[in-house]
């Protein structure tokens, strides 16, 4: 998937990589703007900050299964290591989450997908979740680079990548903290994507 669920003049939040220290930050901004989003989490991370998970549901946020160990490449895993890393990080995150707890979609690390691994992703219940809009926040290539990658890379409809995990993510909630009231200038709505 690589458009938000509904048409006209909207777009999909994602956040790869946490939960983190950062990932409340994110909840916070987003809350002030009424904004809903998406978080592909890593499953350690998701079992060491339980609260952190229950927090991005009882907000109305989503959740994407990002592996176990975010290996790259992907592809180049054998099928039962494959099966383990995306089965046994949805597993954690809905532990972390609690009953009832529902995992969407999948994204793979670096958007390695493979016929494998997204039909691994499927026999699980999961879409797999792709991108539009790269911000290459995780490169940490200043908050005007990522503002600017939403701003001119941005079409009704799309999908942009952020993270809030896997390092200093301070660029990316500076960068969102300008992003979400440009957002809501030019007339955007907040939406999941489509499954």
């Amino acid at each position: 998937m690589y458009r938000a669920a509904s048409a006209g003049r909207t777009v999909a939040l994602t956040f790869d990589d946490g939960p983190s220290q950062y990932t409340g930050q994110i909840l916070d901004l987003l809350a002030q703007y009424g904004a809903h989003a998406t978080f592909c989490q890593i499953g350690p991370q998701a079992s060491a900050r339980p609260a952190a998970v229950k927090r991005v549901l009882a907000e109305g946020h989503r959740l994407c299964d990002h592996t176990v160990h975010h290996p790259q490449p992907m592809h180049t895993l054998s099928h039962e290591r494959q099966a383990y890393e995306i089965a046994a990080a949805k597993e954690m995150i809905g532990e972390a989450g609690g009953p009832g707890t529902e995992v969407a979609w999948f994204r793979a690390p670096g958007g390695d997908f493979s016929a494998e691994n997204r039909l691994i992703a499927v026999q699980h219940g999961m879409r797999p979740l792709g991108w539009s809009v790269d911000t290459r926040d995780w490169s940490r290539p200043g908050v005007a680079s990522i503002v600017a990658a939403v701003q001119h890379g941005l079409r009704p409809g799309g999908v942009v990548l952020m993270h809030d995990g896997g390092g200093d993510r301070s660029q990316t909630v500076a960068a969102l903290r300008q992003l979400l009231p440009w957002l809501t200038t030019h007339g955007y709505t907040f939406d999941f994507p489509a499954t």
